[in-house]
């Protein structure tokens, strides 16, 4: 299923900004700005709108997203022009514009339906920088006293779980573009896989740990795969994620 994205906001450069930002996660989902008025101000735009959805016709269905109510109320009027077909494929998400944006980009880079790309926005609103305080030069959490865990692998099957530890290489750390292709590759795996103990299927989730060069990434897998899914992360992160 393709699911492409229109971003809606009162500005031009707003919306254009996270198109720009999402397609540097996500380059192969297609996506739309419709920023501003008519005119170039300030305000959003009911021809836009409708342009937006038209240009994102191949896709089986769309999602948007948009910053202020305003912007619901505009794209709401132009969802009712559309005949019955075209409406059914359009789904208005309340996630947050920037955030959101990138999280269903990602998710549906990753192959996921429309379902999934909604609750990858909606989970935007909800993500927040752990609670425990951690070590920034590990990654460990500095009140675990146990440190990293060594490398596991037991089981098979759905009962399979496999863990390692690994450090990471890249100047950037694990942030955007390289938490993106982390997620992309442990999306690729039927196992549950958890990284420092968030999903590593969640593209937020995993950029609010902030971890920077030289912090210590544990990923634990569990279910079918799970070997595999921690194998193929690992290399990942050695390799510095192609930077």
């Amino acid at each position: 299923m393709t699911v492409g994205i229109l971003v809606v906001s009162h500005s031009a450069a707003i919306a254009d900004g996270t198109v720009a930002l999402a397609r540097q996660m996500a380059a192969d989902v297609p996506m739309v700005a419709a920023g501003g008025t008519d005119d170039g101000g300030i305000g959003t735009s009911f021809d836009a709108i409708t342009a937006g959805i038209e240009e994102l016709g191949a896709a089986d269905a769309v999602v948007v997203l948009c910053d202020l109510g305003s912007a619901y109320l505009t794209t709401d009027t132009a969802l009712d022009f559309l005949d019955d077909d075209a409406r059914a494929r359009v789904h208005v998400s309340q996630g947050p514009l920037v955030e959101g944006t990138v999280a269903a980009a990602v998710a549906a880079q990753t192959g996921g339906d429309v379902a999934a790309v909604l609750a990858a926005a909606a989970s935007a609103a909800t993500t927040a920088p752990s609670d425990v305080d951690a070590d920034p030069t590990s990654g460990v959490p500095t009140d675990d006293p146990g440190g990293p865990a060594d490398d596991v692998s037991t089981g098979s099957g759905d009962d399979a779980v496999a863990s390692a530890t690994v450090e990471l290489v890249n100047e950037s750390g694990l942030h955007a573009r390289p938490a993106a292709e982390f997620v992309k590759a442990a999306a690729k795996h039927e196992a549950s896989v958890r990284v420092n103990g968030v999903d590593a299927k969640s593209l937020l989730a995993i950029m609010a740990l902030a971890l920077p060069k030289g912090a210590t990434v544990t990923i634990e897998a569990t279910g079918p795969d799970a070997q595999g899914a921690v194998d193929a992360l690992v290399d990942l992160v050695r390799s510095g994620f192609g930077e």
